[in-house]
């Protein structure tokens, strides 16, 4: 198995600022000083952490470029990202656009360097130069839509990926793309919410971030399947979320690859989240999706980082879905006590959020 990886220690360096978790300091609203939820720790952590494991020995290195302008424009306009870097410029940076995105100044730089990454990976693992990826790329970018970023996302880093595949490979390249960040992907969708060759799934807690999208309702061409789950769900949730909607939408699609936009935000530890992961979790839904992968496209699978906030267990994560991907164990989970937590089996509830979604399926 040859498992493509990519990292820079310029993605650890772009700079989010002294906000307050996601909002600026204020001492007249006693908002001290402090750092940013999106900070540089949980990413550097990942990727010291396969190094010091010795799991980087057993990965094929894939560098990261700058994505060009015209990259860039293939899913955002040109007024975004002409304001991006206008404002990367300057002394002090900007903003991705709704004001909870701060950058320094160079973050144009970085947040291309992110984008060009994910082109980089996806092509190896189109091509077959690697069997599958993995992207670890900061900023994150399934927030950002075609005119601004959002949620700390400047470029949506997966979908410029898909947009040059297109250009070099066709419009009628299929691609899967699944979303288990604990936020909804809502850039991602509403940049492919119109197009019949690609099929978007976003698994979120319900209504966390943004609130007002990922409803099940949303279906575009009908090749959009939103899974909103309730808060607290585990195990049991997920795998039945897999096993009855994810699994089946891409059997019935047939993509040419499948990618994943991996947020390790819905574990058990995260501080923006309240759903119940674990690092074992991450691995069995990896392994669900190698086995599609394997059946309908070659076991063509890449993925991009986006969120993961809990910087001493993202790590773990991290390493657990590479060490799948790879087909390498170096490392337990020493934090495996959470797999034994209460509420990891599947709930009524949950049962019927993940139901709703399923009547999707049946339509693609």
């Amino acid at each position: 198995m040859r498992t493509g990886y990519v990292y820079h220690e310029i993605f650890g360096w772009h700079d989010t600022g002294t906000f307050v978790g996601d909002m600026p300091s204020d001492p007249g609203a006693g908002l001290q000083p402090y750092m940013n939820y999106e900070h540089p720790e949980s990413k550097k952590r990942i990727h010291e952490l396969i190094v010091v494991s010795g799991l980087i020995d057993h990965l094929v290195r894939v560098p990261a470029r700058k994505a060009s302008e015209t990259e860039l424009e293939t899913v955002h306009t040109k007024e975004h990202i002409d304001r991006i870097k206008k404002e990367s410029a300057t002394r002090l940076g900007g903003d991705g656009g709704d004001l909870t995105t701060p950058f320094a100044r160079g973050g144009y730089e970085i947040a291309a360097m992110a984008a060009g990454g994910a082109i980089e990976l996806f092509e190896s693992v189109l091509s077959g130069e690697v069997n599958n990826g993995y992207a670890l790329i900061r900023p994150p970018g399934h927030h950002a839509i075609r005119e601004r970023g959002m949620g700390y996302c400047i470029f949506s880093n997966m979908a410029v990926a898909i947009g040059v595949a297109k250009k070099t490979h066709g419009e009628n390249l299929r691609v899967v793309v699944v979303d288990w960040d604990v936020h909804h992907g809502n850039g991602t969708e509403s940049i492919f919410l119109n197009d019949p060759n690609i099929l978007t799934i976003s698994l979120h807690q319900n209504r966390l971030y943004p609130h007002d999208t990922g409803d099940v309702d949303v279906v575009g061409v009908g090749t959009n399947i939103n899974i909103p789950l309730p808060p607290g769900t585990g195990h049991g949730g997920y795998y039945y979320a897999f096993d009855e909607v994810v699994i089946p939408a891409i059997r019935k699609f047939k993509p040419d690859i499948i990618c994943v936009a991996s947020g390790f935000d819905s574990s058990v530890y995260d501080p923006l989240g309240r759903m119940l992961v674990t690092a074992e979790g991450y691995r069995v839904m990896t392994r669900k999706l190698m086995d599609v992968a394997n059946e309908v496209c070659g076991g063509k699978l890449m993925m991009t980082h986006e969120g993961g906030y809990n910087a001493t267990y993202a790590p773990f994560c991290g390493l657990f879905v590479l060490q799948e991907l790879s087909g390498v164990t170096k490392l337990p989970d020493p934090f495996a006590h959470g797999n034994d937590y209460p509420g990891h089996e599947l709930k009524s509830h949950e049962a019927s959020s993940v139901d709703e979604a399923k009547k999707l399926v049946a339509k693609l």
